[in-house]
């Protein structure tokens, strides 16, 4: 045997100690936890035979408590790059059988090392949490892993698509990161995250909770909204992250790739779909299956702020941004946790160059004292400033209800939209017939012998004036009123007309968002 021969033996050897991770008795209580190995997880989630890691021999530089005298294969974090459906990807899995996943300085620069390259090579990052939290013994060295990590968040942020996977515990200064990045992925009974523990919780505050009902899966998608996809297996999270992939663009300098054009797959009418009768609630999805190539749709945070719906799909083989009221919930206003989702999906359209369309029928921002105390006006001018910031091509559908500041911040001709149309049903106001009737017509309804026949009198009047499409086409701010069936094809011809646009804004750092 050649000397090389001997040095190749010996490099495969190395390589099978490190790829078991902790060893098998640690791989085994992975596995009985209902979770797959930090590896697997890569190898499940990217093009087969696609994987190249990188570090794979970095060792961690800790001295003190004994952690000159440990091995932690890898560091505890695998690195790497491959490909999804071909499209190349930068990939971390952080490895709870090392030492619980915990991440110490050199841990931390091997996820930044991988951050710098996907950025310089303009391709998505995908990161895998599963972590006891920062490696104690390390002292600041972690803290300082962790602050290296948030910036390069930050500096990467609008530029490539950054998702995180949360599969096991993500504590403490490690729930930040996930936190700035664009899409956060869990799945039940693995995903935990949480700032402070239960245990801290219980000695601080004497509040007993578990970790599942202080940070779980269910809690991010359903109520915190910190999740944006919510899955019952690993694989199927796997699944939903290939489907984002396949419809988004690299980064910020290319546009999501265009496939074959195909026709609306439901059986439903679009005629049917929505009630003449503004008070009857309808399931806005089903729109969008009329409108949207074979009917597919990805919604994005499905169970959170459920009174507005976001999303992609695909309309002419090419990517687009949904944003649509949801009658079915709260009548589809927006509220300070509508408005926080619907203006965040619209800048990362925005920053990665993904037409938006609005399908619009909400009577405006929801009133009360716990909205208003909530900070209601700051959440949802938010809405306002992400139309208004956004340069892509922007088309706006009124189906139904358009009244007050609803009207104007759901994509508006006067917020920049490029397209504006409106079903017949539309109503567009100031206010609902009901309400505006009652303070334009009090005296009059006031003075009726049958005050309400002349109430129904006058809102009926207010209708026929006012609550309608055909004032604000009279206008020139609905560039058409449609049938509801012309919706599709006009669509498709906007978004062709569209492919070429430029807007132009003055020179500036950066805005200031009502954050």
């Amino acid at each position: 045997m050649t000397d090389l021969s001997k040095n190749i033996q010996e490099l495969r050897k190395k390589k099978e100690v490190l790829k078991k991770g902790g060893g098998d008795a640690a791989i085994e209580k992975q596995i009985a936890m209902g979770k797959l190995t930090a590896r697997d997880r890569i190898l499940s989630l990217v093009d087969k035979d696609s994987f190249q890691e990188f570090d794979m021999f970095v060792k961690h530089d800790g001295r003190d408590f004994g952690l000159d005298k440990k091995d932690f294969p890898g560091d505890g974090v695998i690195t790497g790059t491959g490909t999804i459906y071909g499209a190349p990807v930068c990939i971390y899995a952080q490895d709870f059988t090392v030492a619980g996943g915990s991440l110490g300085l050199q841990h931390a620069r091997k996820i930044t090392k991988i951050m710098d390259h996907a950025l310089k090579m303009k391709c998505p990052v995908i990161g895998i949490n599963d972590s006891g939290g920062a490696r104690i013994q390390e002292g600041v060295g972690a803290l300082a892993g962790y602050g290296e990590i948030f910036y390069r968040n930050t500096i990467a942020s609008g530029v490539i698509p950054q998702i995180s996977l949360i599969l096991g515990p993500c504590a403490g200064g490690a729930v930040y990161s996930p936190a700035l990045t664009d899409f956060v992925f869990v799945v039940e009974n693995i995903s935990k995250m949480f700032i402070t523990g239960p245990n801290v919780i219980k000695t601080v505050l004497g509040e007993d909770v578990s970790m599942e009902e202080l940070g779980g899966a269910r809690v991010h998608a359903e109520i915190t909204g910190n999740a944006h996809f919510y899955a019952k297996s690993e694989q199927e999270c796997f699944g939903q992250i290939k489907e984002l992939i396949s419809l988004i663009p690299a980064n910020n300098s290319a546009k999501p790739i265009i496939v074959e054009k195909k026709n609306p797959a439901t059986n439903l009418n679009i005629e049917d779909v929505v009630p003449s009768d503004p008070k009857q609630p309808y399931d806005v999805r089903d729109v969008i299956k009329c409108i949207a190539d074979d009917s597919k749709f990805l919604e994005v945070q499905e169970l959170w702020a459920a009174n507005i719906v976001i999303g992609f799909g695909r309309i002419g083989g090419e990517t687009v941004g949904f944003v649509a009221n949801q009658a079915m919930v709260l009548a589809g206003v927006l509220d300070c946790d509508s408005a926080d989702k619907a203006a965040r999906f619209i800048r990362f359209c925005d920053s990665f160059n993904i037409p938006i369309i609005t399908l619009e029928d909400m009577p405006g921002y929801l009133p009360g004292i716990d909205q208003e105390h909530a900070g209601v006006i700051r959440h949802g001018a938010k809405v306002l400033y992400a139309y208004s910031e956004a340069t892509v091509p922007k088309i706006t559908i009124i189906l139904r209800k358009a009244y007050g500041g609803g009207y104007i911040a759901m994509n508006s001709r006067h917020l920049g939209a490029d397209f504006v149309f409106a079903w017949p049903s539309a109503e567009i106001a100031v206010m609902g017939p009901e309400g505006a009737a009652n303070i334009i017509f009090r005296k009059e309804i006031e003075e009726a012998e049958d005050k309400n026949a002349m109430r129904e009198e006058k809102v009926k009047e207010y209708i026929e004036k006012f609550a309608n499409p055909y004032v604000a086409a009279s206008k020139g701010f609905i560039d058409s009123v449609i049938e509801p069936k012309e919706t599709r094809a006009l669509l498709l011809h906007a978004l062709k007309l569209s492919i070429l646009k430029e807007e132009y804004r003055p020179k500036k750092k950066h805005g200031l968002p009502p954050f």
